[in-house]
This record gives structure tokens, C-alpha cells and sequence, in this order.
């Protein structure tokens, strides 16, 4: 039996949580969550029926095999390494703390050093399988990778980023508001940046991978259309989601990917 931590009580981490409770987790204890605040911390714990744990650091003595994080990009950045210092595997949903390249390298020395790994999850996006099977191919020589990601959705999900507002005043509120590298997403528009760093560093990296994010009315949710390109193979992947919800489902499946006779790369 694997024994489980949550970090992150709101909507996503009570997904997991949820999950488990159900059944769907089958192979894994559930023994304690923690949050950023502790009424979310209770109050999910008390539905799961396990431990509600004041910091990391008491979920961390509860000896986990895998800590799930369902919290924030400042949370990984916070917690990462700890976790994995204390031999704990742990599963990153808010894969934009890695676009820091410093923290990055980090984690992969810690990672290294400790025998413990960190497992990204797709989130609101997919094709990791096909994305890393290509890139591996670029590296044996089958042609340089082309690779990138356009986000639809509608301006009110936008102009709540104070880029975006201002660029809608100036040109409007529809159509291409931002056309880069996922570096360069990464730098103007740090709060949106999970689906870029994940597909940039499934695929030709941050500097290499091209980023566009698109403003249409009426879209409820999200459109992530992925192209990736090397000699011989094309990948064009589209995902829709209305809601976040399948973020937090893809921490479940990857979970029980993870503890399955037949995995799925």
C-alpha cells in the first residue's frame, strides 16, 4: 500500500481527495493534507476522513510515498526539494514553477542525489506520450523539433491579467493578444504559464517553443491546440476543457499509472 499526501485543499485537491474516497485510487493510503489555511486543510481532511496537518512538515513525518501538490506555482518553489529530501516522490501539477531554469536544474540535482523523482502531471493538456517520443527522435538526429501551443478563451478570463487589458484597449477584445517564445510567455505572463512550460519542456524547451494566446467571445473554458514537428512526424493535439476539473483528474491518472501492472508512457 502507497501511502499518499495532498498539498492543496481547494477545488483541485479535493478532486484527488474525492477520488480517493471513491475508490479510484485503489493501491494508496490517503494519510494526510495540508494547505495554505487550515479551515481548508480541516475541512477537507474531515470529509476524506484522514489527518489535517498544520505544515509540510508534519505531513512530511507521516512518511509518504508520494506527495500530491495541488496548490500553486510558489508552493512547489517552496516545498519541491524538501519533499523530495525526505524521500517522498512527488507529483507537480503547477508545472510553471519550472519555468524557472535555476529552480529546474535544481530539482533535477535533488532528484538525482536523492533516488526520488518528480512526476509531472498533464493538467489541462496531453500527448506527453507522442511529445517525448518525438523529441527523442530530434535528438537521434530525425530533424530539428518545431513545437507550440495556442490557449483560446474568452476575454473575460483575459482582461483580468493587467497585460491583456491593456492590450485590448489598444486593439481590441478579440484576437491574438500575445504571439512569442514560452520564454517570453513565461516572462510577460507569469500567471498563465503552466500549459506553456509543460509543453515546452515535453518538446524543443522554452526558448524554441512558440506561444500564442488568443481572445474569442463566447468560449466557456479552454482550447489548447499543441503542433509539434520533426522530419516525418507532424502532432496535432486539441484539448477542450470547460472547467479545471480535468487538471485535478490528471493527478489521478497519473497516480494510478503509477501504481499500476500495466503503465501507460
Amino acid at each position: 500500500m502507497k501511502r499518499l499526501g495532498i498539498v492543496g485543499c481547494g477545488f483541485l485537491g479535493n478532486i484527488v481527495a474525492d477520488a480517493w474516497k471513491q475508490g479510484l485510487l485503489e493501491g494508496y493510503e490517503l494519510v494526510g493534507v495540508t494547505s495554505r489555511t487550515w479551515e481548508s486543510a480541516e475541512k477537507t481532511a474531515e470529509k476524506a476522513g484522514v489527518k489535517a496537518c498544520r505544515d509540510m512538515d508534519e505531513l512530511l513525518a507521516m512518511k509518504p510515498d508520494y506527495i500530491a501538490e495541488a496548490a500553486s506555482v510558489k508552493t512547489v518553489k517552496e516545498i519541491a526539494e524538501k519533499v523530495l529530501m525526505a524521500g517522498s516522490d512527488l507529483v507537480v501539477l503547477s508545472i510553471g514553477a519550472f519555468a524557472d531554469e535555476v529552480f529546474y536544474q535544481n530539482v533535477i540535482r535533488t532528484a538525482e542525489k536523492t533516488g526520488h523523482k518528480v512526476h509531472i502531471a498533464s493538467g489541462a493538456i496531453g500527448g506527453f506520450d507522442v511529445l517525448r517520443t518525438m523529441h527523442v527522435m530530434s535528438l537521434a538526429g530525425h530533424g530539428e523539433m518545431k513545437a507550440g501551443i495556442r490557449n483560446t478563451t474568452s476575454p473575460e478570463a483575459l482582461e483580468r491579467n493587467p497585460v491583456f487589458r491593456e492590450r485590448m484597449e489598444t486593439c481590441g477584445r478579440e484576437g491574438d493578444l500575445f504571439e512569442g517564445s514560452a520564454k517570453e510567455a513565461i516572462e510577460l505572463l507569469p500567471s498563465r504559464v503552466n500549459v506553456a512550460v509543460a509543453t515546452s519542456l515535453a518538446t524543443a524547451g522554452p526558448r524554441n517553443t512558440r506561444s500564442q494566446i488568443t481572445s474569442k467571445a463566447g468560449v466557456v473554458g479552454d482550447f489548447q491546440h499543441i503542433r509539434a514537428e520533426i522530419d516525418g512526424v507532424k502532432a496535432d493535439l486539441e484539448i477542450y476543457s470547460s472547467t479545471s476539473a480535468i487538471a485535478g483528474w490528471s493527478v489521478v491518472a497519473l497516480l494510478r499509472n503509477l501504481n499500476s501492472p500495466i503503465m501507460f508512457q
